[in-house]
């Protein structure tokens, strides 16, 4: 039964309830001899006051539209088609909750021929995502009352698991291609993933070891958190590296300036040197002519 049938279920059974009670309340009055429409006037005011009517009605609308959420979410996942936008919606959305714009792409061709539902930019190369998964045969598995038919379902739906994880296997995981070495398959539904991982752990281990890895919603949004990490360290590495190498630029020019400035230190060591015996044989020289006696006229 729908979620809003529900709802609309219990608001009559309160309803029934008070209308029970107010009907042996009235009793016992009738029974003490006390005004009976006095009473009810009282009830009345009093659940009035207390917006009873008001909020009944609301609750109504609520459960009204809870039941259309219902239907169209439960018409959503049994048409193939809408499912698979469904999912491929719910794929965008978590990307944009975890990455940055540039790190990630939508239904764009980047390996060969093939265009994922979706994929990640990084320093390895691509991480491919599909999006695409079988709910038919899983939703005739757990509706059927008989054994025989729910196992003969489950086997319909690991199938079509396994068919669609080897595509995977093949398309996406494509080093050669300039992917990495694993490729995510997204499934949109954490009741569908956790039947996978509890009754199907041995084929999805096996998908592993081709870098096929099965993820929901939640375990998702996870390894993104990884990727973008890894992605961010990975960039922090390059500018680290990048600042090395400017430093050791820095360091052989720092060198060859050094040599320059010996050499040219040594110049002037020379050029002083020079200038000093210049100046001493200048010295030297105008001694000898303020030795030199004036000539004097004989008379």
């Amino acid at each position: 039964m729908p979620v809003g049938d529900y709802l609309i279920g219990g608001v009559l059974l309160a309803l029934l309830a008070i209308l029970l009670l107010l009907v042996q309340i009235r009793r016992a009055v009738q029974r003490e001899e006390i005004g009976t429409d006095q009473l009810t006037t009282a009830m009345h005011t009093t659940l009035s006051e207390m917006g009873f009517a008001a909020s009944v009605s609301r609750i109504e609308d609520r459960a009204t539209e809870l039941q259309s959420v219902h239907q169209n979410l439960e018409r959503l996942l049994r048409v193939p088609r809408e499912r698979g936008e469904f999912g491929e919606e719910q794929l965008e959305i978590i990307l944009e909750d975890h990455l940055p714009p540039d790190m990630f792409g939508i239904r764009k061709r980047v390996v060969g021929n093939k265009t994922p539902d979706a994929h990640i930019e990084t320093s390895e190369g691509v991480v491919c995502i599909d999006s695409k998964f079988s709910l038919d045969a899983y939703e005739r598995a757990i509706e059927a009352e008989n054994p025989q038919e729910r196992a003969t379902h489950e086997r319909t739906f690991r199938d079509q698991v396994d068919e669609q994880l080897a595509k995977i296997a093949e398309d996406y995981v494509r080093p050669d291609q300039g992917t990495t070495d694993f490729a995510f398959a997204f499934v949109p539904s954490e009741s569908v993933y956790y039947h996978l991982v509890t009754e199907e752990y041995d084929m999805l281990r096996a998908y592993t070891k081709r870098g096929v890895q099965v993820v929901s919603p939640l375990t998702l949004g996870h390894k993104l958190e990884l990727i973008k990490a890894g992605v961010q360290a990975r960039k922090l590495s390059a500018e680290a590296e990048e600042i090395l190498e400017h430093l050791d630029r820095l360091d052989r020019r720092f060198e060859a300036f050094e040599d320059e400035w010996g050499t040219l230190e040594r110049h002037i060591s020379n050029a002083h040197g020079k200038a000093e015996d210049v100046d001493r044989e200048l010295s030297r020289m105008r001694e000898s002519f303020d030795r030199i006696e004036e000539p004097t006229v004989e008379e």
